[in-house]
């Protein structure tokens, strides 16, 4: 069997990656690379699916990505981003979803695709956005450790949704937030510092989950 093949775009650092997983890496999956993928050879193939564009280009749709998880010789496996969006639509047809975010999606816990897009730099896979999810993510972790509190970090939240999601990212969130709450201000500030030292990503947590899954199958 080849090597694994894995979409990932911004989620993960490349470097990160093949530190956990030697594989094919691609770039985040578009209309079209999966129907070539379902062309190819009849040899059985490993696929990670993490990363797929929103804005740039068209992502592969749900009956492009079924047509490659219905082929005998193919693992597809979701997580993270859009590849976890897919798994939930597709898991009974036979693709896997792996993580926290495919479970919060399976569960109807979230729905909208805009918890999991961002913006990037296409040929450098940096971040120009922060995705939904990770921002609650974030959000969640200050509360528990008592940077914030419960209604300030619900206030944050609602803020962040807000935004329309090329744009959002952490100092606005703050920005507006104490515009619209000023008696919030110490808190916020707490969060600003708090956020600039400790930033952390449940998008690239399941992604590592995934690498991890992929290397576990392919020895």
């Amino acid at each position: 069997m080849n090597k694994p093949i894995v979409y990932l775009g911004p989620t993960l650092s490349r470097e990160e990656a093949s530190k956990i997983l030697d594989a094919d890496y691609r770039d985040p999956a578009k209309k079209g690379d999966f129907l070539r993928l379902s062309h190819a050879s009849d040899e059985k193939k490993c696929i990670g699916f993490i990363d797929g564009v929103f804005l740039h280009d068209y992502p592969p749709s749900p009956i492009e990505v079924y047509h490659l998880v219905t082929r005998k010789n193919i693992e597809l496996i979701g997580a993270s981003s859009l590849g976890a969006l897919r798994a939930v639509e597709l898991e009974k047809f036979g693709m896997k979803g792996i993580g926290k975010i495919f479970q919060l999606y399976k569960n109807g816990i979230i729905n909208a695709d805009d918890e999991v897009a961002v913006t990037f730099v296409q040929d450098k896979n940096i971040l120009q956005s922060e995705a939904m999810i990770d921002i609650r993510f974030n959000l969640f972790l200050a509360y528990k450790k008592g940077i914030i509190s419960k209604q300030t970090k619900k206030r944050c939240v609602k803020i962040a949704k807000n935004i329309y999601f090329p744009f959002r990212n952490y100092e606005d969130v703050i920005m507006l937030t104490q515009k619209q709450f000023p008696s919030i201000h110490d808190e916020l500030e707490n969060f600003r510092s708090y956020i600039l030292k400790n930033r952390d990503s449940l998008k690239a947590r399941d992604a590592i989950k995934l690498l991890k899954y992929l290397k576990n199958i392919s020895e």
